[in-house]
């Protein structure tokens, strides 16, 4: 079937739109961010918050529960490796119910040493179950890309054990919209079913991803960047990085692929209030684009 130009720009334009409409935020729990967030975020946006080695998993949850309170829907990071023991897992797991969190991401964690017995997501998620957890919404991490340090073999059997544990999954950075595209049909093709959310950067300030990035107690994404010099320096370098550049990449290269990307989950890097302009000028631009079309 042809599909003419313009009925495919229409298709491309829509389907961006729909990722930008489905976008939630990544928050380092530093000491204005509950400021930052009121001042700046709608709390019809999701955000999830981010775990420092600094100040470990209580500092999270305290966030956490202040954000709740102001009525955003928050999902904190769960990193196995900062557990000690079951124990511990429940009595988080019980603070969050008590709280009314109903959502939460479960990650592995970047510490060098784990606390306890848990060295990975899986393991973390499996005492989860066994707490009888009472959350909605389990996030699992995506490597588009794979990981530096992890064997691919591993991440596909690794995703395939914590996909039936979890509702969804949020993906690592990766700037090749076609890779992601084709990442997400390989997991649709295996046989999990679970929707994805694209993990990207907004718009960064240069100079504030430098200070994070050499700070001591590094949200997971940052600490990413710090690993991947590569990445790292597409962000320092003048017009080294465009996220809507991205965002349109992706609209147009997830529908010629069968897979489940619904979204988009966005590393803020604190960087709050550029965020949202950000967010509410490409919804801006999409809807008068829909209304020439």
């Amino acid at each position: 079937m042809n599909i003419r130009p313009e009925t495919a720009g229409r298709r491309r334009r829509s389907h961006a739109a729909d990722l930008v409409r489905n976008m939630s935020y990544e928050v380092m729990p530093f000491k204005n961010t509950e400021r930052d967030v009121v001042e700046h975020v709608p709390v019809t946006i999701p955000l999830t918050v981010t775990v420092t080695e600094a100040k470990g998993i209580d500092h999270t949850l305290n966030l956490t529960e202040k954000l709740l309170g102001h009525g955003y829907r928050v999902s904190p990071h769960l990193p196995a490796r900062q557990f000690t023991d079951d124990q511990h897992v429940a009595d988080v797991v019980a603070r969050l119910s008590d709280a009314g969190v109903k959502s939460v991401f479960v990650v592995g964690g970047d510490a060098p040493e784990p606390a306890g017995k848990f060295v990975d997501a899986f393991s973390l998620l499996r005492s989860m179950e066994a707490a009888g957890h009472p959350f909605q919404q389990v996030g699992i991490g995506g490597y588009p890309e794979g990981h530096g340090s992890i064997p691919q073999d591993a991440i596909d059997l690794a995703l395939k054990q914590k996909a039936p544990m979890a509702t969804r999954i949020l993906t690592q950075i990766c700037f090749d919209a076609g890779t992601t595209s084709r990442w997400a049909a390989a997991v649709a093709a295996s046989g999990i079913d679970l929707p994805i959310f694209v993990g990207m950067p907004g718009p960064v300030n240069r100079q504030k991803l430098m200070r994070i990035s050499a700070g001591i107690g590094l949200g997971q994404s940052a600490r990413f960047l710090q690993k991947q010099q590569s990445l790292f320096w597409r962000f320092l370098l003048p017009g080294g990085y465009n996220p809507t550049k991205l965002v349109k990449r992706l609209g147009a290269e997830a529908p010629r692929t069968a897979n489940n990307i619904g979204g988009l989950h966005i590393f803020t890097f604190n960087e709050l209030r550029k965020t949202e302009i950000w967010r509410q000028e490409l919804l801006n631009s999409f809807a008068e684009e829909e209304a020439r079309s």
